[in-house]
């Protein structure tokens, strides 16, 4: 079964700035292109920060406002930022870079974990080949429920589990996924709600499983047992 990838969701067309782009150059480049931020590269092209909007508006708020004394070193990366001339002045760096191949659940993990709102997408040599943000991460969502009920169906009930169709209706909705039917082993249920739940725009399961045989714990018989709920 596929799995969507961050390739599947990126934006290719990336646009980049070198250290050395001067700071109306960066706005510029954010108002005309309609983006939040861009990543940096040195003179090989190889990513090493990113400027977004955030990191300009440092410049906007310290204007007219009297020197202070900043106290902290988020203070100190302020008021530098504030005072920068150029994109590798006013950069967050390193950047969080991700790879092509990076699964999206695994992209969205990082997004949490490095705090952050987008990823530049590079490749072995850690050259920009696209950014992903959590917007284009939200796209797997769009799949329509025939499409999802097709990868349960085939890809899951028929291919993987080799159980017959007719034994487990699967049903959509709204990225719903209802299954019910009933299995000869609990161990096939736990199988196929959890490969059910990895199918691309799953939002989640409902589950009317039910089994003839408990073989998790080896304690023998458990006719028409429902599963319960996922």
């Amino acid at each position: 079964m596929k799995q969507w990838r961050v390739d599947d969701v990126m934006t290719s067309d990336v646009v980049s700035v070198r250290e050395d782009t001067p700071y109306r150059d960066v706005v510029d480049l954010l108002i005309g292109r309609r983006i939040s931020a861009v990543p940096v590269v040195n003179r090989v092209g190889q990513v090493i920060g990113v400027v977004s909007e955030a990191d300009l508006l440092h410049k906007v708020e310290a204007n007219g406002s009297p020197p202070r004394v900043f106290g902290s070193l988020r203070g100190h990366a302020r008021r530098v930022k504030a005072d920068g001339r150029t994109a590798g002045d006013l950069m967050t760096a390193p950047a969080v870079t991700v790879p092509p191949s990076l699964s999206i659940a695994a992209a969205a993990r990082r997004m949490r974990d490095e705090h952050v709102k987008r990823l530049p997408v590079v490749d072995q040599e850690n050259r920009p080949v696209g950014i992903v943000t959590r917007t284009d991460l939200l796209k797997v969502h769009l799949r329509s429920d025939a499409q999802i009920r097709r990868d349960v169906v085939e890809r899951v009930v028929d291919l993987i589990l080799g159980v017959d169709a007719s034994t487990v209706q699967v049903t959509t909705a709204d990225g719903v996924v209802t299954l019910r039917g009933k299995l000869r082993l609990r161990s096939t249920v736990d199988t196929l709600l959890r490969l059910s739940r990895q199918v691309p725009g799953v939002v989640s399961i409902i589950d009317d499983l039910w089994y003839d045989i408990d073989d998790r714990m080896g304690t023998g018989s458990t006719i028409g047992a429902p599963f319960g709920v996922a």
